[in-house]
């Protein structure tokens, strides 16, 4: 499963990830991802799926939130 999020691995918080989808503790999470405890199983996996999609969502949502000021450039000083 690592390999399946190497690219977004060190960018998420696996630690609320565990505690706030699956109600588990990180350490629980992190020995899935390395295939420990027999890996993920169908139900988990795709919980971790709709998980991620939610917090892209999530991010989205924010992103699309953010109020871009409006310059305020000085105008030039004439000599």
């Amino acid at each position: 499963m690592k390999s399946q999020v190497n690219d977004i691995l060190i960018e998420i918080s696996w630690r609320e990830i565990a505690i706030q989808y699956f109600g588990k503790s990180s350490s629980w999470l992190y020995h899935k991802m390395d295939g420990l405890d027999n890996g993920f199983t169908p139900e988990e996996a795709t919980k971790l799926k709709e998980s991620l999609i939610d917090l892209s969502k999530r991010i989205k949502n924010c992103a699309e939130n953010i109020k871009i000021p409006e310059t305020n450039c000085p105008t030039e000083v004439p000599n």
